[in-house]
């Protein structure tokens, strides 16, 4: 089972990144899906979600209007796209997938927001 992300890099503000977690070792298709982020210092907080079948759930208040979740079922991965990019947005990022009984973890993408 792994999820893994990738995308992540050094930018400056107002640029994008799109970010990718591709699944492998479950069924992908099954479970929902939520991006993290946890900058130094501060909890892991969740920054957008969608259903297994593409539903949006929520973004983080922040990020609304910048950041779009989305997911192609058919190549095990889900993306965060990421425009407008501010320094507060540096974090690590993580993508979830979550049901009742499983619960797998990517090992992060650093993303760095600096002029």
């Amino acid at each position: 089972v792994q999820l893994v992300e990738s995308g992540g890099g050094l930018v400056q503000p107002g640029d994008s990144l799109r970010l990718s977690c591709t699944a492998s070792g479950f069924t992908f298709r099954s479970f929902p899906v939520i991006w993290y982020r946890q900058a130094p210092g501060n909890e892991r907080e969740s920054v957008a979600a969608i259903t297994h079948t593409g539903v949006v759930m929520e973004y983080l208040d922040s990020v609304k209007g910048r950041f779009t979740i989305s997911r192609d079922n058919d190549k095990n991965t889900a993306y965060l796209q990421m425009n407008s990019l501010k320094p507060e947005d540096t974090a690590v990022y993580y993508c979830n997938a979550r049901s009742l009984f499983d619960d797998y973890w990517g090992q992060g993408t650093q993303v760095i927001v600096s002029s």
